[in-house]
């Protein structure tokens, strides 16, 4: 795979500094680059004014230091040649008269371009307006450098390589209320660089946290911060060179502030990520509308991205749907479960209805069906009596989930009720003249629609509600049997994926029942996932694993959540498994699966097409009222030519 089409790594540097010495400066400077060259970085983003250093005070209104300052961005330009990195330095610009705190942003030998800070703080501890001019309307203007002519100078500057688009702001410009860079980020900007000089107070820190994720959430953007570190003046203000790498709203990499050392963080960028969730997003779209002026973008090239799974450092959970932080976990849990036992009661208190019909089959998903129901009854203050729970043997019923099942509805009171579909599959092979030896498609969904007609039947003789219990794994494989499992009234598990559904049913044994009920449910969850349709082997136990036929669940909701979430090629969502699951499957396992779940994505649309109503719970969902539209009869040959 080509990874650089999708990835790129970046640094954030706090050298050593000292005040006015530009030679020193430079030296750290240079010693940060090549750390983040090591690191494989393709761009560094050093703190605001790091040339001179940020606390020079009135030294600012002396020349040499200002031509010292330019004789330093040409050495770090010499410096710069054949390097592949693309470095942001911060020092000031003598421009008609006023100076300017600019950021240059420097690629193999050459300035690309100067962008001057916008808004300059004169509050508080701040007096930049003492020295400097704002930046604020300058656009598309050119400099000329004693050792370079014509340089791009303004704040609209974009610097393009490929679909890395990169933007710089200036430590103040991001606390102001309109940053620049939500302009250019819907100018297209996907990697916002500030250099920053931000001293620390209390909680200070916390705040400047929030801000850079926010701000990169907002934007859909990634957002590299370098702040001026220890050795700034401490005459009046302390820094701590706080450095963060934030993207779309998370935190992937900070620092420990106050180091006393040269100081470079990296973190691996996922772009065509950002640039997905850009395309889905209609408002920010139509936000674009609202730029005040066009940005200019400046094209250079990276000659090689060099991110390969050895040095690939971005963490990429097993189990997107199911957050990785404990406490977060169950926090998520009680919230679906919210989600979930709403949805039902509003269906409830619509129609009048104060019954459920539920099919119990002792595996994960009808457990998860009931104790939803359960819940929902008992904030309606309907007696659980009401809730109708069927056992249906058939010819692969084993006696542990059979046990479970019974056990279960009697410890949660439930009305439970057997009915074995043995004879009456029998009889209806004897009607549409298949032989019971032949245990092929039609032997097992003529079960799995005796089940769901007595379901139906009872609902309508009782004027109760069948509740689906079918999950958004199986309806993304299409494992239902059409018309079958696949129907009922209301499905309240239709956007939870089957990793989830393990986490909820473990929450609920964990947090929310007896011990015996827990029991029950720890063993449920330890039972192979089967829809138990063919016969039993020798021992009594179960003979059809639905994770032998179809693949582990695990992968195909990693799958289903790049495919759906990001739109991701199969290219990237083939890395992304082997980087998760490196301990866990082979290369061969992960992409022979893969082409299985496109394949099924794709033939099995025409079951969703016709799916029952369900509440959505997270950020995907294949209902066709909903999120997802897609003809039943799309082709998969695009995907399938692109895996070939």
């Amino acid at each position: 795979m080509e990874s650089n089409q999708y990835y790129i790594r970046v640094s954030a540097a706090c050298p050593l500094t000292n005040i006015a010495d530009i030679d020193f400066n430079l030296k750290n400077i240079k010693i940060c680059i090549d750390k983040a060259i090591n690191n494989k970085s393709k761009a560094i983003v050093f703190p605001e004014l790091c040339i001179t250093s940020y606390t020079c005070g009135e030294l600012f209104n002396q020349n040499l230091l200002i031509e010292k300052s330019i004789e330093g961005i040409k050495s770090i330009c010499d410096y710069s040649i054949n390097k592949d990195i693309l470095i942001s330095v911060g020092a000031p610009l003598t421009y008609n008269s006023s100076l300017y705190n600019c950021a240059f942003v420097i690629f193999n030998g050459k300035v690309l371009g100067i962008v001057p800070k916008s808004y300059l703080p004169n509050y508080t501890e701040f007096y930049e307006k003492r020295w400097f001019s704002e930046g604020i309307g300058i656009i598309n203007k050119k400099i000329n450098l004693p050792f370079q002519e014509n340089i791009p100078f303004g704040t609209n500057l974009i610097f393009k390589s490929g679909i890395f688009k990169f933007a710089f702001e200036i430590c103040e410009d991001l606390w102001v209320t309109i940053p620049p860079s939500s302009y250019l980020s819907l100018m297209g900007a996907n990697i916002i660089c500030n250099l920053s000089a931000s001293n620390e107070i209390v909680s200070k820190a916390d705040y400047r946290r929030s801000l850079i994720s926010s701000q990169s959430a907002r934007c859909m953007s990634s957002y590299i911060y370098a702040s001026s570190g220890v050795y700034e003046s401490s005459t009046d203000l302390v820094f701590s060179g706080h450095l963060l790498i934030s993207e779309n709203g998370s935190i992937l990499k900070e620092n420990n502030r106050f180091q006393r050392e040269n100081e470079v963080i990296d973190h691996i960028i996922d772009v065509d990520k950002l640039n997905n969730e850009r395309l889905r997003n209609i408002s920010f779209r139509d936000n674009i509308k609202a730029t005040p002026f066009e940005s200019l973008e400046i094209d250079f090239k990276f000659s090689n991205n060099n991110i390969e799974n050895d040095n690939f450092n971005r963490f990429v959970s097993k189990h997107p749907f199911v957050p990785s932080n404990e406490s977060e976990r169950e926090d998520r849990c009680k919230e679906i479960f919210n989600i979930q036992t709403s949805a039902l009661a509003k269906r409830l208190t619509h129609t009048g209805i104060k019954k459920a019909v539920i099919g119990i089959s002792g595996g994960l998903d009808s457990t998860l069906a009931l104790l939803i129901a359960s819940k929902t009854f008992d904030m309606l203050d309907i007696p659980r009596k009401n809730i109708t729970t069927i056992t249906m043997p058939g010819f692969g019923t084993t006696d542990r989930t059979y046990n479970n099942a019974v056990n279960l509805c009697k410890n949660l009171g439930t009305d439970l009720r057997e009915i074995n579909i043995v004879d009456a599959c029998l009889q209806h092979f004897k009607d549409i003249s298949h032989d019971a030896k032949i245990h092929d498609v039609t032997y097992e969904n003529v079960q799995a629609r005796e089940r769901t007609q007595i379901l139906m039947d009872i609902a309508n003789k009782e004027g109760g509600l069948v509740i689906g219990t079918g999950d958004l794994s199986e309806l993304a494989l299409g494992w239902c049997t059409y018309n079958g499992d696949h129907m009922s009234m209301y499905s309240v598990n239709s956007s939870i994926p089957k990793t989830l559904v393990r986490y909820l049913v473990n929450y609920v044994a964990s947090t929310q029942v007896s011990k015996k009920v827990t029991d029950i449910l720890m063993d449920i969850l330890d039972t192979p996932v089967s829809p138990e349709l063919l016969p039993k082997d020798k021992e009594g136990k179960i003979a059809q694993k639905t994770e032998d036929i179809v693949g582990p669940y695990e992968l195909h909701d990693f799958f289903l959540y790049y495919f759906i979430r990001q739109g991701s090629n199969p290219d990237k969502i083939i890395q992304l498994a082997k980087v998760a699951f490196k301990d866990c499957y082979t290369s061969e396992t992960i992409e022979k699966w893969f082409k299985y779940f496109v394949k099924r994505f794709f033939s099995q649309q025409f079951k969703r097409s016709a799916m029952p109503d369900g509440p959505k719970v997270g950020t995907i969902s294949l209902s066709p009222r909903g999120d997802f539209r897609m003809p039943s009869d799309a082709s998969f040959n695009l995907w399938k030519s692109y895996l070939d």
